[in-house]
């Protein structure tokens, strides 16, 4: 979650959504997610919503501690029933727990949290309940303690297998861990394990990135998720590559990295279902379903500081610092800051922007003319597949992902 937010409008006290964005929503799925702002320390690439214990001390008294946040998130899930309705009648398909570090919390509170949203809302038939977890953040016993409060899919942050690039992105974790937490979570009779990796940081060799990969097919895990490095303004990284501390890479080397990745991935047995995404082939539920939610313009509650939501082609965010997100709860007033809503023009466009990076692609119909013109073009430049376009849809070639961005720009035309 990105530390800047917009301005947009206010958000009414209430948090009321206007009634275009209720209308229809029964037939619409509905995901949950929530921030945990708190982190052990800040890695020096991150740009996201955390903050480490030292930065929190003395800015909002015990509402904006680790041990009262549970409560604090549970009443914003409250509001979130009052908001969307009794009569919405929708049970929860996803919920995905995100940071920060969820798991700096007792697993307890993570489970207190699952069980308000099961509460207030239900929770659909095999409904995927995910977090996200350093390494080094559980043990055996705390992801059993999760697994009995009903979570179903554990994300790991590995990030590299290497600890000299682990260095440099100031991880915590030791190489080996990640591996010896999926087989904890294996243990602990989680079906669904992500391992997230990140290509491209400064010193890493073509080597290094695929024992990283290597290591992390090694663990058997049924997702993977391999992310470029970006590095932020205002970051540490950012700070040392400009002072020439380090170097930084180029886009060439970002994208043989994402080659090596798809080739060792897909030989694995894993399959691309969006650009940075792999999953086991023909397992439509080792795929991250929450994060299909937001690819697909669905709904979703961002519970948390600074969080992002989206019902109906409205969304908004929470206030970012967790004593702001707290105060407001406390005060019993909605903690959004801000919100927009989103014209069909603006709906359209993000629709191709998220849907053209996933396997199946974007439909034909939603492109004007000039964009359907581009999309012709894509395939002329191999960048999307003809087979793909005869069926109605533009959907990408290996190549084309490489230069997703900028196929998106033409299609927007």
């Amino acid at each position: 979650m990105p530390s800047a937010l917009p301005d947009g409008e206010p958000v009414p006290d209430d948090g009321a959504l206007p009634a275009s964005a209720l209308a229809g929503a029964a037939a619409r799925p509905l995901g949950f997610y929530v921030h945990v702002p708190y982190c052990a320390t800040r890695c020096g690439y991150c740009d996201f919503n955390t903050y480490t214990a030292d930065e929190l001390r003395g800015t909002g008294g015990i509402v904006a501690d680790r041990a009262h946040y549970a409560d604090t998130v549970i009443e914003e899930i409250r509001l979130a029933r009052r908001v969307l309705g009794q009569d919405d009648g929708r049970p929860v398909e996803t919920v995905f727990f995100g940071g920060g570090t969820p798991t700096l919390l007792p697993a307890a509170d993570l489970g207190r949290v699952l069980g308000a949203v099961r509460d207030e809302f239900g929770l659909a038939a095999g409904a995927e309940v995910t977090t996200e977890a350093n390494p080094d953040s559980v043990d055996a016993r705390y992801l059993e303690e999760l697994r009995a409060a009903g979570f179903t899919r554990m994300s790991f942050g590995m990030q590299s297998a290497r600890q000299d690039v682990l260095r440099v992105l100031e991880r915590t974790h030791t190489p080996g861990r990640p591996e010896a937490a999926v087989k904890e979570a294996r243990a602990a009779g989680f079906a669904h394990i992500n391992l997230d990796l990140i290509y491209g940081t400064p010193g890493e060799t073509d080597d290094d990135w695929r024992a990283s990969l290597e290591a992390a097919l090694a663990a058997g895990p049924d997702h993977v998720s391999a992310y470029s490095l970006i590095v932020e303004e205002g970051t540490r990284l950012a700070a040392r590559i400009r002072r020439g501390e380090i170097a930084g890479v180029d886009d060439d080397v970002h994208a043989d990295r994402y080659l090596i990745a798809e080739e060792l991935l897909s030989a694995a047995g894993l399959e691309w279902y969006e650009v940075s995404n792999w999953a086991a082939a023909g397992e439509a539920t080792a795929r991250c379903r929450h994060n299909e939610l937001y690819w697909t313009g669905a709904d979703w509650w961002g519970a948390g500081p600074g969080a992002h939501s989206h019902v109906g082609g409205v969304r908004w965010w929470n206030r970012k610092h967790p004593a702001a997100y707290a105060a407001a709860i406390a005060a019993g007033t909605s903690p959004g800051q801000g919100r927009e809503l989103l014209l069909a023009e603006d709906r359209r466009v993000e629709r191709i922007l998220l849907e053209l990076r996933l396997r199946d692609g974007v439909p034909v119909d939603v492109l004007t003319a000039a964009g359907r013109r581009a999309a012709e073009k894509a395939v002329a430049d191999g960048l999307a597949l003809g087979s793909a376009l005869d069926e109605g849809r533009v959907a990408l070639t290996l190549r084309g992902r490489l230069l997703a961005d900028a196929v998106v720009r033409d299609l927007v035309d």
